[in-house]
């Protein structure tokens, strides 16, 4: 049959598009006829197959699973914070307090900012001479403590000798020994040395008393130390001393620093040893330490002196927290890198 005129005369036809006969899996090409692969209707470049989307939405990445009672040990951080910090904020709030108010009211806010309470209680509570003797006895104490222990444990770890281990053990023995045992043979002794009630007899009981968890801990950390820094140290012409200072002891700062920290709070609290070998020395017990003197405003000896001397041993406290809350919140960090390298290692 001839074709008309009309269908002659018209556009050339388009090409059909081919149809694969091959499967194309769950995903349908719902392009238009004619587009060519690899473009989308808008023109810009897509990728020759896309997934189809679920039937729940796009695809979202899943949360990391988190095993029940994960929460469990921060959850329990809530009381402890509690029982901690309640304490805390009823001294704050009671040194600020007149004596009445604190009968009357215990638990109840202050009636107005008395921080002229903390000056009474410097001066007339004689909390600025307690103070000034535990710096001076604490300060005295840790460096001597941080001196001998640093260098016997150095001796201990790195440099064995006949009878080391025997004496390394004799130093453990004394972590186990009760401080009260040894009081009155200690108190014979101090007299004997004529150090009886002084700050000096203090210093060298405090050191003698933290030796022993000193050096324990800080032979442990040296001998995590590596030996071929000290060994090249010797091969470049350095000597025992060069080795110690220079090498060994940056090496050991964290493990400096934790029982640095450990031994001002350990001697910063100390009642037993001062209450025995310093004993009173004038009305105004000048010689005392702050663990001395706030017992003794705590006995009620000068309760009503003044209509803030309850506000003032409470004041007291607070300031006697807040040298120890100091060097804490200064140093915990390196107290932590210190615990746990050691246990790393």
């Amino acid at each position: 049959m001839t074709p008309s005129p009309a269908t002659s005369s018209s556009a050339p036809a388009q090409p059909r598009p081919e149809v694969s006969s091959a499967p194309t899996g769950p995903a349908l090409d719902d392009r238009p006829p004619g587009e060519p692969a690899g473009h989308s209707p808008d023109g810009s470049a897509s990728s020759a197959t896309t997934a189809s989307p679920s039937a729940d939405g796009p695809h979202r990445p899943r949360r990391p699973h988190r095993p029940r009672g994960s929460g469990l040990p921060h959850l329990m951080l809530v009381p402890w914070a509690l029982v901690v910090l309640v304490p805390l904020v009823w001294i704050l709030a009671s040194s600020l307090k007149t004596n009445e108010e604190i009968y009357n009211d215990p638990f109840g806010l202050p009636g107005e900012l008395r921080l002229g309470v903390y000056v009474d209680a410097w001066q007339q509570a004689n909390i600025g001479a307690f103070f000034t003797n535990t710096v001076i006895v604490v300060s005295g104490g840790v460096v001597l403590t941080m001196l001998l222990s640093v260098m016997t444990a150095y001796v201990m770890a790195r440099y064995p000798f006949p009878g080391s281990r025997v004496l390394y053990w004799l130093y453990l023995a004394g972590m186990t020994f009760p401080v009260f045992l040894a009081i009155v043979p200690l108190v014979r002794i101090v007299q004997g040395l004529g150090l009886f009630a002084t700050n000096l007899g203090l210093v060298l009981v405090y050191a003698a008393f933290s030796l022993p968890f000193s050096i324990f801990f800080l032979t442990g950390f040296f001998r995590t130390l590596p030996k071929e820094l000290a060994e090249a140290a010797f091969l470049d012409g350095a000597g025992h001393f060069g080795v110690f200072f220079r090498i060994m002891l940056p090496l050991a700062r964290p493990g400096l620093i934790s029982i640095g920290v450990f031994n001002v709070l350990g001697q910063w609290n100390q009642f037993l040893l001062p209450q025995v070998l310093n004993p009173q020395q004038d009305e105004e017990r000048s010689n005392f330490v702050l663990s001395q003197g706030l017992a003794a405003l705590a006995l009620g000896e000068n309760y009503e002196t003044s209509p803030t001397s309850m506000a003032q041993l409470f004041a007291g406290l607070i300031i006697s927290m807040l040298p120890v809350l100091i060097v804490y919140v200064l140093f915990q960090r390196q107290v932590q890198e210190g615990l746990s390298a050691g246990a790393l290692k």
